[in-house]
């Protein structure tokens, strides 16, 4: 019987050491050498792919400066691995440790905290329309009886929800499995407008064959607070994740990366987004926090 009590005490302690490991990412990455960064293939320049398992975008690079100090704290190089997430999978992958941290295009909800934590927000981001240039769309209201776009898993999703039952403006969802399927959708006439997130509308018409045939129009749907999401309950990854966003806003790299991402040609053909940094993103860099959409609503 003593042989049992123990055996099942030191299965409970395994099992316990197991768990704390599980959100202690840096007791975790030290043990493996492993560290797995969350990336998305078409998120604007925030996180998108170059092919051949490459990766790059505005959240990509920050990622990259605070794994960097995950590796000093480590005290050894870190094989540094890149895991395509989609908008429907990356809070469990996140939660689960396949993902150690994800460096997307993800809205902070006071939702999503429940399950996991967020980065100080580095990007604030304005839901807005795309249109082909000759569809004479100009608003949310001209969108009745349309085909819309928009991408399974993002918040755009409840956001168009919550309009059509408050304007009575009737559309007919259509979604694509990611923001470049979404895209697709409006490009091949499957739908009449993709309701998304400003930039990453502009990264997918600057890139698309014809961006002269594309227009963002309309008003703001939404402000919404774009961050690097982290495991929930681990303290010290979040403190090292912040205090990187912070030194870079100190140094003034981090308007320097938004600059070479969203104004400056990026790769592979050299487009540009355009998009000049909002004031609410530079309000963000002048109060660094990692407030929920629903406080920004409030405002």
């Amino acid at each position: 019987m003593k042989f049992r009590f123990a055996a099942l005490s030191l299965a409970l302690l395994a099992a316990g050491a197991v768990h704390a490991q599980a959100n202690d990412t840096l007791a975790k990455v030290k043990a493996s050498g492993v560290v797995t960064m969350g990336v998305r293939d078409s998120s604007g320049a925030l996180s998108y792919t170059l092919g051949e398992g490459k990766y790059a975008g505005y959240h990509v690079e920050v990622c990259q400066r605070i794994l960097a100090n995950l590796e000093k704290a480590a005290g050894k190089k870190l094989e540094v691995k890149y895991q395509s997430v989609t908008s429907q999978n990356r809070i469990p992958l996140v939660q689960n440790g396949t993902v150690d941290i994800e460096c997307g295009s993800t809205t902070n909800n006071a939702t999503r905290q429940k399950d996991v934590s967020f980065a100080l927000t580095t990007y604030v981001e304005e839901v807005r329309i795309a249109v082909k240039a000759n569809s004479g769309i100009t608003s949310l209201a001209q969108l009745n009886g349309k085909n819309v776009a928009t991408t399974t898993g993002t918040t755009s999703v409840q956001l168009l929800r919550k309009h059509e039952r408050a304007t009575g403006v009737d559309f007919k969802e259509v979604f694509g499995k990611d923001h470049a399927d979404s895209f697709l959708l409006l490009e091949s006439g499957r739908a009449d407008a993709f309701v998304m997130d400003g930039q990453i509308l502009a990264g997918n018409i600057a890139t698309a064959k014809n961006p002269a045939d594309f227009r963002i129009v309309g008003e703001t749907i939404s402000v919404e607070p774009i961050a690097i999401m982290l495991r929930k309950d681990d303290p010290a990854f979040k403190k090292m994740a912040d205090d990187t966003i912070r030194d870079l806003i100190k140094s003034g790299e981090l308007p320097k990366l938004y600059d070479k991402w969203f104004v400056q040609p990026i790769p592979p053909k050299n487009t540009k987004v355009g998009l000049p940094a909002s004031d609410a993103t530079k309000g963000a860099w002048a109060a660094p926090n990692d407030k929920p959409v629903e406080d920004y609503a409030k405002k």
